[in-house]
């Protein structure tokens, strides 16, 4: 299944590693974010409503 990628394996491996971190970061960050604009907007619109 994996290659054989001899001296380079522990590099390659280790790139896709930090990868895999940085990209559920980014995701983790996005989640977050959103779920802030969503209550954000909740609360305005909630806001605007008793006006």
């Amino acid at each position: 299944m994996l290659p054989d990628l001899g001296n380079y394996a522990i590099p390659v491996l280790s790139a896709y590693i930090a990868m895999l971190v940085l990209i559920l970061g980014i995701v983790a960050i996005s989640l977050r974010s959103a779920k802030k604009s969503r209550e954000t907007l909740a609360r305005l619109e909630e806001k605007r409503k008793t006006k």
